[in-house]
């Protein structure tokens, strides 16, 4: 049984675990890097052509000094990853959309604007825009490459000396060491475990695993930036849209809503049924946009109970980053540095208390 010894080995090579293993060969360790699937593969959550960056963070403000680094992060990585093109949050008035939204630029000092129903028709007459509608803008609002960002990471870890390894299966492991599929064993100081979908059984984590489906229309609405709208009736969800930053079409999707899967079962394609649904509210609120599909694709969303990421070390030594819930991909360039942080000096200067691993135990 062979065995090889490195300073830290990263288990997942998608977003997260390639910007770790970038973060941490750049330190000058010696990195194992380990991926079931093939380089930026379509099994997991990070790939579908565009992802949404922005920093007016509905969700939480806490997020914010996170994503600032995200930002400068990913234009030191490569500027051609991130395509700005502005992004709008759009809810009612007292709804998180725009109201966490708006939180978050004010506690921030985040440059926006503030668009009532009437502003909104005035800008954007692709929208069907009911009264009482809100609108934030941001204007450094953009898109990422999820496919190109993650090769560019491994690019980078691997011309700083990582030994990457793709189609290798962990079977076991254990502080120190980890076991693959073909028996041989990987010995290490250090461990960073940033597996997607497949932490929930690698850790035991109590993570719901969502199967998510996404869609690209024809692009008929040039007068739209991206967007996150909290839509009433048909829906009520909210739903996504990204501009055709690559050629593929305008992007938009449900975000939640879909059904718990086993991530190593296949995910079933998507359904007529489902294609009527998002149309149903393509029509009534984006009716340009309402037509066939140009494509669609599936992929998946990893929860936590709520929603927020799952980020710390599981004990001296062993790094983890899960439960992206969704909405985690525009921050891999500084989860990388964070989980580098963390298995390097026991700590980080970002503020991931929010993100306490321990609170899911």
């Amino acid at each position: 049984m062979s065995s090889a010894s490195f300073d830290v080995i990263v288990l997942g090579l998608g977003g997260m675990g390639s910007a770790a293993a970038y973060h941490l060969a750049g330190r000058g360790l010696r990195v194992a890097g380990v991926e079931q699937f093939t380089a930026a593969h379509d099994r997991g959550s990070s790939h579908g052509g565009s992802r949404i960056i922005r920093k007016a963070y509905w969700e939480d403000p806490a997020y914010v000094p996170l994503l600032l680094r995200a930002y400068e992060l990913w234009r030191e990585l490569d500027p051609a990853l991130l395509r700005v093109t502005g992004g709008l949050m759009l809810s009612r008035v007292e709804e998180p959309v725009f109201a966490g939204a708006l939180a978050s630029a004010r506690a921030h000092g985040l440059p926006h604007e503030v668009l009532d129903a009437a502003a909104l028709r005035r800008r954007y007459p692709s929208l069907a825009v009911p009264d009482g509608l809100m609108g934030l803008y941001e204007a450094d609002a953009g898109a990422l490459l999820p496919e190109a960002c993650v090769r560019a990471h491994l690019d980078g870890a691997a011309r700083a000396g990582a030994d990457l390894r793709f189609g290798a299966r962990v079977a076991e492991w254990a502080p120190g060491w980890v076991r693959l599929a073909d028996g041989e064993i990987l010995r290490a100081p250090r461990l960073v475990i940033a597996a997607g979908a497949w932490a929930r059984d690698l850790l035991g984590l109590p993570l719901r695993i969502e199967r998510q489906w996404v869609a690209w229309w024809p692009p008929r609405a040039p007068d739209l930036p991206l967007f996150i709208w909290a839509v009433g009736a048909p829906a009520a969800r909210d739903i996504y849209g990204l501009p055709d930053v690559t050629g593929e079409g305008f992007k938009v999707a449900f975000h939640h809503g879909g059904e718990r899967i086993d991530p190593d079962a296949p995910r079933r394609p998507v359904s007529a049924e489902e294609i009527a649904a998002l149309r149903a509210v393509l029509r009534t609120h984006i009716p340009a946009l309402d037509a066939e599909p140009l494509a669609v694709s599936t992929c998946m969303y990893s929860n936590t109970a709520d929603e927020n990421f799952a980020i710390g070390l599981r004990e001296p030594g062993v790094a983890v980053a899960a439960g992206f819930s969704g909405h985690g991909f525009k921050f891999c360039s500084v989860v990388g540095e964070i989980l580098a942080d963390l298995v390097c000096d026991g700590g980080t200067r970002w503020p991931i208390g929010p993100f306490a691993l321990d609170r899911l135990a």
